[in-house]
């Protein structure tokens, strides 16, 4: 199995911002028992929600917005499938995938 970007930077003293912001919400999904859901909205922006991706977008709980480039950063460094990152000397174990919600992809990161 060939490791994700993110391991790179498992080693490093320096977690990427856009991996600490990826972690604040793996641990509100955590804590909800849900999936972290990232949706293309704009050029400049991407829609972050916190719910059952399987449901319609007006269940999924808005989280707010991260800017474009934070979120290209997120995919450049995990991968679709079984992601393990460190952010922060905190490791988390995450699913990858993609799905379409209100005629739309996006990006879905499950806990595990």
């Amino acid at each position: 199995m060939t490791p994700s970007n993110a391991a790179i930077y498992q080693a490093q003293t320096c977690t990427p911002e856009s991996l600490r912001t990826l972690a604040v919400y793996l641990e509100l999904a955590l804590d909800m028992g849900a999936s972290v859901v990232l949706m293309r909205i704009g050029a400049h922006v991407r829609s972050v929600y916190v719910g059952d991706p399987s449901h319609a977008l007006e269940d999924l709980r808005d989280e707010g917005v991260i800017d474009s480039r934070q979120a290209d950063e997120i995919l450049a460094l995990t991968r679709i499938g079984l992601n393990r990152i460190t952010a922060d000397d905190q490791q988390y174990r995450f699913l990858r995938s993609v799905r379409y919600i209100a005629d739309r992809q996006v990006a879905v990161f499950t806990p595990t």
